[in-house]
């Protein structure tokens, strides 16, 4: 129950921060949370591909959540899948200058239900084979909109997924 309330908080919280945008490297911050998310876990082998030179105008603390809960999130549906991979990388958008991506290679999920991936509490996975408050995709698309863009996730059952979120944030002077 406490991290259900403390998710609900950060839901709130993200919703109505003061942003703070500069330039931020989300190369760099991908690759902590890489470490870091090792480091919990030292004799897991997971093979992170982490496309260099990703700079944004963000706020940092903001789209330090996004990054963390998909790479988070990554790291925990691979659990179960030898050779697993986690990849972030940038790809092209209609509607964004930057269009960042997590993808992994394990559970997926099935394509049917990908309207509720980003409502809160909406899980697709048992609590019981993947712990989570169901919170973390919504801030996800709320910290992502608050920045003028917008997520969305690809993905099937078996074969991994695919999270986007573009960035159009305008730094203010």
């Amino acid at each position: 129950m406490g991290t259900l309330i403390d998710d609900l908080l950060l839901l709130a919280r993200v919703s109505r921060a003061e942003m703070s945008l500069g330039p931020a490297d989300l190369s760099a911050e991908v690759a902590a949370i890489a470490g870091e998310v090792q480091a919990r876990e030292p004799g897991r082998r997971v093979r992170f591909a982490i496309h260099d030179g990703v700079w944004v105008t963000a706020d940092l603390t903001l789209i330090r959540t996004v990054l963390q809960n998909l790479v988070e999130k990554a790291w925990k549906f691979t659990a179960k899948h030898d050779g697993a991979t986690i990849e972030f990388a940038t790809t092209a958008a209609e509607d964004a200058e930057v269009c960042c991506y997590v993808r992994d290679n394990g559970a997926g999920f099935d394509p049917a239900y990908v309207g509720k991936l980003f409502e809160p509490f909406q899980r697709l996975h048992s609590v019981t084979g993947s712990p989570g408050t169901g919170i973390g995709l919504a801030s996800v698309q709320r910290i992502t909109e608050r920045h003028g863009g917008r997520a969305w996730a690809e993905g099937a059952v078996g074969r991994g997924a695919t999270f986007y979120f573009t960035l159009n944030a305008k730094e203010t002077s």
